[in-house]
């Protein structure tokens, strides 16, 4: 892929809390907000942080499964409703399973590319919480092949990442990998706790490690992942303006306050494949290399990355798909700090979806506002150092079983 033939920013990037079992304010047996909430909320707080409707051009959101979750298709519709301004103004909605807020965020940079908007306003949400985790396992089913479901775990998607991990306890070692897992599991709690946004940030849990060390009981989930292994049933929207540099002016928005997009990869695997290697998200490992190629950077360049983290076991194969750690070394990397917040290569700075949550639609977007908060230095409490020779981030966001992944390349602008 050439490299960008036109300067494209983000900025104004806003995230509702994730709300789900683990908040304080989340109760099972009372009435929940829905998607038209969680939309106006993140649309409205970007709107007024670049300046009104009247600067923008078009609107994409990112959704999965509004249409069986929530009994609402017709997303991009909704959009008008944040705002009277933004009627009669174009709108899409995109899908892509868990990558769909990744593949609004490539769609609104195209955009921009092609000259046909200047000011985009990108929205994801997904509101899950509607039904009880075994029906929701049913709805999330649909982002891998439908017609293996029958064959599939009851708990389908657990169970492909089961079977992941299951392999790598073979090859490599169980204890080794389930403390690499572990690891996972406590860095994302301990970032999570410094955001107040995040699923997990009420979480009080002393020993964090004994808690990701939890055996898998195959007989009440599955057999090589436990509950703590796994991202939470969430409902949240995020929202960030996409602009061109005529876009930043029209905005009056300076340019320390945004980042730049300098890179991006998109690629698709066969949705009817198993994977070749139960140990390796290919998928994943092409799309890194072909962002970090289009931005003319490698790894080491990185400040700070977001992962998409399903289960624990997809954030260590996924570092070792970045190049940070040897296959089969990726698990030990973890456990020696090198992803925690003051390692190597911080990485999912406030809780990534084991510890923010993963609001399926919205997450690539989500991702995108912490990458944009890290590099202009507005995370709060959950600010790392971005020293002035690594100012890139990046966000892998990935749909399915390794079958869709939007991985952008941002540089601190």
């Amino acid at each position: 892929m050439k490299k960008l033939r036109r300067k494209v920013y983000m900025a104004a990037g806003y995230n509702t809390i994730s709300l789900g079992t683990g908040r304080k304010e989340f109760n099972p047996k009372k009435s929940r907000p829905g998607l038209e909430h969680y939309l106006k909320e993140a649309g409205k707080a970007t709107l007024e942080m670049i300046g009104g409707t009247q600067n923008v051009d078009e609107s994409v959101v990112g959704n999965f499964m509004a249409a069986r979750f929530n009994k609402q298709g017709h997303i991009a519709a909704l959009v008008p409703m944040i705002d009277e301004g933004l009627r009669y103004k174009p709108s899409i909605r995109v899908e892509g399973a868990c990558a769909s807020g990744g593949l609004a965020l490539t769609t609104g940079i195209k955009s921009i590319l092609a000259e046909t908007a200047e000011v985009i306003l990108c929205l994801g949400v997904e509101v899950q919480n509607t039904m009880k985790a075994i029906y929701g396992a049913d709805v999330l089913a649909g982002a891998g092949w439908y017609e293996k479901r029958k064959d599939g775990h009851a708990y389908f998607f657990p169970g492909q990442f089961s079977d992941r991990a299951g392999a790598y306890y073979e090859k490599y070692g169980k204890e080794y990998a389930r403390k690499g897992m572990a690891t996972w599991y406590k860095n994302a709690v301990e970032n999570a706790r410094l955001c107040p946004t995040a699923q997990e940030y009420h979480n009080t849990i002393e020993d964090l490690m004994a808690v990701g060390l939890t055996e898998p009981n195959g007989k009440f989930f599955v057999d090589n992942l436990s509950i703590y292994d796994c991202s939470k049933v969430s409902d949240s929207a995020s929202a960030i303006a996409i602009m061109s540099e005529e876009g930043l002016k029209r905005c009056g928005i300076d340019k320390k306050d945004a980042i730049e997009i300098i890179g991006y990869g998109q690629c698709e695997e066969d949705l009817t494949k198993d994977p070749d290697d139960l140990t390796c998200v290919s998928t994943i490992k092409h799309t890194v290399h072909q962002a970090m190629e289009n931005a003319g950077i490698t790894k080491d360049d990185l400040a700070t990355v977001e992962l998409h983290d399903c289960f624990s076991i997809a954030g260590i194969l996924g570092i070792e798909a970045l190049g940070f750690a040897e296959p089969g070394k990726g698990a030990g990397f973890v456990t020696d700090g090198n992803t925690a917040r003051d390692g190597i290569i911080p990485t999912n700075t406030t809780g990534g979806l084991v510890g923010w949550g993963h609001p399926t639609g919205a997450t690539g977007v989500h991702q995108a506002v912490t990458i944009w908060e890290q590099l202009t230095g507005k995370a709060a409490a959950a600010q790392i150092e971005i020293k002035e020779d690594k100012p890139y981030g990046m966000t892998i966001n990935m749909g399915g079983d390794d079958k869709t992944v939007v991985s952008i390349v941002y540089k601190r602008a």
